[in-house]
């Protein structure tokens, strides 16, 4: 039987920033869409952008929510396709038998657990901090010092591609690596060092403690004050998955107390309002982002992990790929379901 054929009208890219236009216009010279660019996030009170456009290219803080779904379905749009690898913002119970939803299930998972230890290195010896005193010409030591990182306990949980890269970044430092998963990764098991346990075990033994897994309905708040009250005082915690693996007024509660040592975090549970914005001349209205802010112990990237040349290559073509896949009627293998 004939593969169903879905012409591509137009491509309607929602929250587009200068470096999209150009990963994606480079790319799209081996596919020929007709590409509109538009700043303004998708949602349902920006519908009436999508012209002519039967496929949407949509970003991890769009609002994908029913209301917005039920309003592309009426207007025509027969794929929604994600240039991210999350996909907690879509209401997948509404849009199941409507729409045909893909993402990029893989960018590059060097550049997310490269950038989570960086924020481990940069916390530790309190990078940040002296590059702020020094611009002021203040060459004091008191408050930069730090702990040698060698021979120390890591918690990862998560051993998908991130987290795996995250444990073989960490064998440099010759500790120990406890690992959680639902689902074990036969190739972090052959690591050096490296072996499976419980969250609980890692909470109470690990000297790092970092994030590697998606946000689902039953990890929400995996950090939060009981699992808070198990760890080692002066834990250092690195997020670079989803905000809502951690309860931020918790985590504030941990720093203000010192059970928290440091927290590195790229993610927000509300980032959608703020992150990829210049909000330089606002004031910033969420009070507990700014508490986070304020402490000399946190540091915040605005959701930048995955922010590389080779990520954003990546991610272009795939969703492209994805596309062109939908279009020809053939199986979409980055499909979700």
């Amino acid at each position: 039987m004939d593969k169903q054929q879905h012409p591509v009208r137009e491509i309607a890219f929602f929250g587009a920033k200068d470096y999209d236009r150009t990963f994606f216009d480079l790319k799209n010279r081996d596919f020929g869409y007709r590409i509109t660019y538009h700043p303004q996030r998708l949602s349902e009170k920006t519908l009436g952008l999508l012209g002519e456009a039967n496929v949407v290219c949509a970003f991890v803080n769009d609002d994908l929510g029913a209301k917005t779904l039920q309003g592309l379905v009426d207007r025509g749009v027969e794929l929604l396709a994600l240039r991210c690898a999350g996909f907690n913002n879509i209401d997948l119970d509404y849009a199941r038998g409507k729409i045909a939803l893909v993402r990029v299930p893989a960018y590059s998972p060097y550049a997310v657990a490269e950038h989570a230890l960086s924020l481990l290195m940069a916390l530790n010896r309190r990078i940040h901090r002296a590059w702020a005193r020094t611009r002021e010409h203040n060459f004091s030591l008191e408050g930069l010092l730090g702990m040698d990182l060698h021979g120390k306990t890591f918690g990862v949980i998560g051993t998908g591609k991130i987290g795996h890269i995250f444990c073989q970044l960490l064998q440099g430092f010759q500790g120990k690596i406890l690992v959680s998963d639902p689902y074990p990764n036969p190739e972090v098991e052959k690591l050096a060092h490296t072996h499976y346990c419980s969250p609980d075990e890692i909470y109470r033994e690990a000297d790092v403690l970092s994030l590697h897994c998606p946000l689902t309905p039953e990890n929400r708040h995996l950090i939060r004050r009981e699992t808070i009250a198990q760890m080692k005082t002066g834990v250092i915690l690195i997020n670079t998955s989803r905000g809502g693996l951690i309860d931020a007024e918790a985590l504030i509660e941990g720093l203000k107390s010192g059970s928290i040592g440091a927290a590195g975090l790229d993610v927000y549970e509300d980032e959608k309002d703020y992150f990829f914005q210049d909000l330089s001349s606002e004031p910033l209205a969420d009070d507990t982002l700014a508490r986070l802010i304020s402490f000399n112990n946190v540091i915040l990237t605005p959701h930048q992990a995955f922010f590389t040349r080779e990520a954003l290559d990546r991610i272009a073509s795939t969703t492209l790929e994805n596309i062109r896949c939908h279009e020809r009627g053939e199986p979409l293998i980055n499909a979700i379901s």
